[in-house]
C-alpha cells in the first residue's frame, strides 16, 4: 500500500470512530451525477462511464449497512434522460437492468421501484417488477443488516406529483366522492399517501456528486426538509470517506424542520 493510500485508511477510520450513531441519517436520497464528464476525463466512452457508475451502487449499498443507513434512495434515470438518443439511451436502460437484477440478487437490499414503469421499455419494467417481487420479503431496518433500496427510474419529482394527485382522485373517484368533495377536504397528508415512497420515512439526507448545486425534481415532495451536501467528485469516483464526509457534515448540523 503506499503513503497515500495509508493516509487515507487512517482518515476514513478516524472519521468513523467520531460518527455518533444516534445522528447517522435514517434515509440518504443520493443523485448518481457525473458519470459522462467521468468517462470524458478518463477518455473512455460514455457506456463505461454508466458502467462504472452503475458498479459503484453496490460499494454504496455496503457503507449503508455498515452505519446503519436503513433506507437508500438511487436517482438512475429522470423522465428527462428517457429523450436522450437511442444509441445512448439503450446502453444505458441495459446496464440499470443489469445493475437493479444485482442488487435484488445479492440479498442485502429489498427493492423498491421509484417513478413511472409506463414511460419505460417492457424490458425494464419486467427486471424493475421482478426485483420487487424478488426481495418482497427481506427484511430492512435496525439490526437486520439489510437496506432498503428505492431505485428511480423514470422518475421526475413534478411527474411522481401528478401521478399521486391522479392516484388520489382515482380512489376518491371509486369511493363516489365528488371532485368539489376532495377539493374541500384535500390534506398534505392525502397527496403524501400516494406517492412513490408512501409509507417510508423522508430523505434526510440528500447528496449530489459532480459539484452540481441543484436538486434537479429530485423526490420535490419528499425533500422539504432534507439536509443536501454537495461533493465535487464524480459520482464513478465516489469513495467511502466521501460518504463518510457527507455523514459526518450530517450530524453537525442542527436541523430546523422549516423553522
Amino acid at each position: 500500500m503506499t503513503w497515500r493510500g495509508i493516509v487515507y485508511r487512517v482518515y476514513e477510520r478516524r472519521l468513523e470512530r467520531r460518527l455518533d450513531p444516534a445522528r447517522v441519517p435514517k434515509h440518504v436520497g443520493v443523485i448518481l451525477d457525473g458519470n459522462r464528464r467521468w468517462a470524458r476525463a478518463a477518455g473512455g466512452t460514455t457506456e463505461q462511464g454508466h458502467q462504472a457508475g452503475a458498479e459503484k451502487i453496490h460499494e454504496l449499498i455496503r457503507w449503508c449497512r455498515e452505519t446503519d443507513v436503513e433506507v437508500l434512495t438511487l436517482w438512475l434515470l429522470s423522465t428527462d434522460n428517457l429523450d436522450r438518443p437511442e444509441p445512448e439511451l439503450n446502453p444505458l436502460l441495459a446496464i440499470i437492468e443489469e445493475a437493479v437484477a444485482a442488487v435484488a440478487a445479492d440479498g442485502a437490499a429489498r427493492v423498491h421501484h421509484v417513478g413511472n414503469l409506463d414511460l419505460l421499455p417492457l424490458q425494464t419494467r419486467q427486471v424493475l417488477k421482478e426485483a420487487e417481487e424478488s426481495t418482497h420479503d427481506v427484511v430492512t431496518g435496525p439490526g437486520s443488516g439489510a437496506v432498503l433500496v428505492n431505485v428511480a427510474v423514470a422518475y421526475g419529482g413534478r411527474q411522481e406529483i401528478a401521478d399521486a394527485v391522479r392516484s388520489m382522485l382515482g380512489d376518491a373517484a371509486d369511493q363516489g366522492r365528488t371532485l368539489a368533495d376532495v377539493a374541500e377536504t384535500v390534506e398534505v397528508e392525502d397527496i403524501a399517501e400516494h406517492l412513490y415512497t408512501r409509507g417510508q420515512p423522508d430523505p434526510d439526507l440528500v447528496i449530489r456528486t459532480s459539484g452540481e448545486q441543484r436538486l434537479s425534481g429530485f423526490m420535490l415532495w419528499q425533500s422539504a426538509h432534507s439536509e443536501y451536501y454537495f461533493c465535487e467528485v464524480f459520482w464513478p469516483a465516489f469513495r467511502r470517506v466521501d460518504f463518510l464526509r457527507a455523514l459526518r457534515d450530517y450530524a453537525a448540523r442542527h436541523r430546523r424542520f422549516g423553522g
